[in-house]
């Protein structure tokens, strides 16, 4: 806030505003008083603006998101090893085991070309000891 040196003759030393015996008074910018309520309106009116922006893309990265999880989904991985030829039963319930635990198998394993998915459940398999 600046001040402006209005009256040099006040010498009572009570007033508060004084700098070198001269009265000070607040000057207010430009356009204050109705302006302010204006101003307050508009930068309220940007806040809203920016936080429905802010909203929006949080529900397309949402929207997104369960796409995503959606396209790995346990019940697609399940579809796809449906229509692979020559899974055992014991691969079959491995790869049922796997896709309970890793979402980034599930990922992968959809993510394969159909010729290599068996290859690389069947190397998920190896090691893994039989019931």
């Amino acid at each position: 806030m600046a001040y402006v040196d209005v009256d040099g003759s006040s010498g009572s030393g009570e007033d508060l505003n004084m700098l070198d015996g001269h009265k000070l008074h607040p000057v207010l910018p430009s356009g204050s008083g109705g302006g302010r309520k204006r101003s307050r309106k508009a930068n309220g009116d940007a806040i809203v603006d920016a936080m429905l922006e802010i909203a929006a893309a949080s529900k397309m990265r949402a929207s997104a998101i369960l796409k995503s999880e959606d396209r790995f989904s346990i019940s697609k991985c399940i579809k796809v090893l449906d229509e692979l030829q020559g899974v055992d039963e014991r691969a079959y319930f491995l790869a049922l085991d796997l896709f309970e635990n890793s979402s980034s198998a599930r990922e992968i394993f959809i993510s394969l070309k159909g010729d290599k998915r068996l290859p690389w459940l069947l190397g998920k398999c190896v090691g893994v000891p039989s019931s």
